[in-house]
């Protein structure tokens, strides 16, 4: 259960990995604080999606970390997700907040590079991610995606999050670039990981070395 004052520096942003139980997902909660869910459809048809996020939706309410649905915004609407995530060129990403900033979060990925980034930084989405759902099997976060993060941290307003890697102690890295949020997925559902564990862990790690921010 996450406490009702969050923590004054990077916060976790899980990502959920293909074939992980929604029941499984749910138990990295009972491990301390994370911000936000992110569900990809991960190769689901629409109905199988749709069914996935309703099992886990309420359970992450429920514990105080908001869902986002990424991609479908049909689904996240269905299933009352708090947010939508989508990887798309600058006017799609316009169109897609003009339609949805006022009933959720939306939020934006895909930018490789410093002018991708900006480009789509001018629509003022929720947040920006660096990094590629499905990518964090080696142990250490890609490069690129540390050097954007500590570029955007130190630049813009709008929060990133950054892809950690599989290794839980990643997200050391991650959170010295001055980056908001640290996702994780293989390094907390990972096939031997307790994801509760994992959390609890994660939350110790960025506690004692994770920057903290002005407020």
């Amino acid at each position: 259960m996450n406490d009702a004052t969050p923590p004054n520096r990077c916060r976790i942003v899980l990502i959920a990995p293909s074939g992980v139980p929604a029941a499984r997902i749910a138990t990295a909660f009972d491990g301390g604080d994370v911000a936000s869910l992110i569900l990809p459809e991960n190769g689901m048809d629409e109905a199988s999606f749709q069914t996935f996020a309703e099992q886990i939706v309420p359970a992450a309410q429920a514990a105080g970390v908001a869902v986002v649905i990424a991609g479908d915004t049909r689904i996240a609407g269905r299933v009352q997700a708090d947010g939508i995530h989508v990887e798309v060129s600058k006017a799609e990403l316009a169109e897609t907040i003009e339609h949805f900033q006022t009933k959720m979060m939306v939020g934006a990925g895909g930018a490789k590079t410093r002018d991708d980034a900006l480009e789509l930084g001018e629509t003022r989405p929720d947040y920006i991610f660096f990094g590629r759902f499905g990518y964090d099997n080696k142990p250490d976060p890609h490069p690129r995606n540390l050097s954007l993060g500590r570029w955007w941290a130190d630049m813009i307003q709008i929060p990133c999050i950054v892809m950690a890697g599989s290794d839980l102690a990643s997200i050391e890295e991650v959170a010295a670039t001055g980056a908001e949020f640290v996702a994780l997925s293989s390094a907390v559902f990972a096939d031997g990981v307790d994801p509760q564990a994992a959390i609890a862990q994660a939350n110790a790690l960025l506690d004692e070395t994770a920057p903290r921010f002005e407020d």
